[in-house]
């Protein structure tokens, strides 16, 4: 399959309120989506690491520039067959999982489109629906959070709800929630904002029968991971840590962790989101797939991706209506029944973007035929 043209859009996504973590506020979403086009066959491809370098060493603008100055001459006119063939020709470039997702993803949908088959299916996934969760990041005070946790639990289906935890909104933060809601599944994602100088707060979390503690050290720690882990009962999910199959074979063999959250622009798109499941599924981790607040471009992807045999708990997948007052494409994310969603039946980009949405957003753009 020839690659006849590749286009590169960097832009900038208003979320209905600003997103906070341990690393910071994002009142919006710069990510970067990739078109290309083989003949008359279309795939789109989506990465999101944030505005700044604050959640990975990659950041928005320096994925766009390069994806343009460097990885998209390497694709560009030439003849692949298979997605792993895309993946051998960045391979030079060292890291940059994220720039590498963008265009390793379009092309998984271009061939999707190309064969007729839908991507769940490429992954050895099935048709089925996937379960989601509910998410809820530092907010304002307790109350506000414990408002939105009750019309979650009452209104959404969701069967668990993640809860972003940071130095000073942690363990007051969750006897409250426990107080109120002492049967519910939650879990925590503390987004690296702790050392292993916290374990006597972890051994008071370890007390509150959470599911599981998301990437409570260092992002890209496993060692003190394992340390944690052997110290506390509650399961270690990695997140920012798990970058590579390799990272994640060796998180497993030394026990950093009980579950990996997958995240395709993290571990630099799909081959490497399927080897990772495969990996995990071999070794009993439980899987599930993240999300870095994409537009429903990738959030499609996400979907296709939660049909993967390794998926254990529910996936950080939202309606389009969650995060952003307008979504860049016409066709919405919603739940297919309470709590689920279904991946599409259809082959190619399971959603594409509306071309005037998305020319209001661009802030820069590159084209390469």
């Amino acid at each position: 399959m020839r690659i006849d043209a590749i286009d590169i859009y960097y832009e900038k996504n208003h979320l209905i309120k600003p997103w906070t973590t341990a690393y910071g506020s994002d009142p919006d979403v710069y990510s970067v989506l990739v078109r290309m086009t083989s003949g008359g066959d279309i795939g789109w491809g989506e990465a999101s690491p944030l505005f700044a370098p604050t959640y990975s060493p990659e950041w928005g603008y320096g994925v766009f520039r390069l994806v343009r100055d460097f990885l998209a001459p390497l694709i560009v006119g030439k003849d692949f067959d298979d997605p792993a063939e895309v993946v051998d020709a960045m391979r030079f470039i060292k890291g940059n999982p994220f720039a590498k997702s963008a265009l390793e993803i379009a092309f998984w949908t271009l061939k999707s489109q190309k064969s007729g088959v839908p991507i769940h299916r490429m992954l050895g996934g099935e048709y089925k629906e996937v379960d989601v969760g509910a998410d809820f990041g530092v907010q304002d005070s307790i109350d506000i959070l414990l408002e939105y946790i009750d019309d979650a639990v009452k209104n959404s289906g969701c069967e668990r709800i993640k809860l972003k935890a940071k130095p000073g909104w942690d363990i007051d933060m969750l006897r409250a929630v426990r107080s109120h809601f002492p049967k519910f599944k939650f879990h925590i994602d503390c987004n690296s904002g702790y050392t292993l100088d916290s374990l006597p707060l972890f051994k008071e979390i370890d007390k509150m029968g959470l599911e599981m503690i998301e990437q409570p050290l260092m992002n890209w720690d496993i060692i003190d991971h394992a340390k944690l882990q052997k110290a506390i009962d509650t399961p270690i999910c990695l997140d920012e840590s798990i970058t590579s199959p390799a990272i994640t074979r060796q998180a497993i063999e030394i026990g950093a962790c009980k579950y990996v959250n997958i995240k395709m622009g993290r571990v630099g798109g799909l081959c490497n989101s399927k080897t990772i499941n495969d990996i995990c599924f071999d070794a009993g981790i439980g899987c599930w797939i993240g999300g870095m607040l994409e537009t429903s471009v990738g959030v499609g992807i996400a979907i296709e991706m939660a049909t993967m045999n390794a998926m254990r708990y529910p996936s950080d997948i939202f309606p389009s209506d969650a995060f952003f007052a307008e979504d860049i494409a016409d066709e919405k994310i919603d739940y297919s029944s309470p709590g689920k969603m279904m991946p599409k039946s259809a082959a190619g980009s399971p959603i594409v973007p509306n071309m005037d949405k998305l020319s209001e957003r661009v802030i820069e753009s590159a084209h390469f035929e």
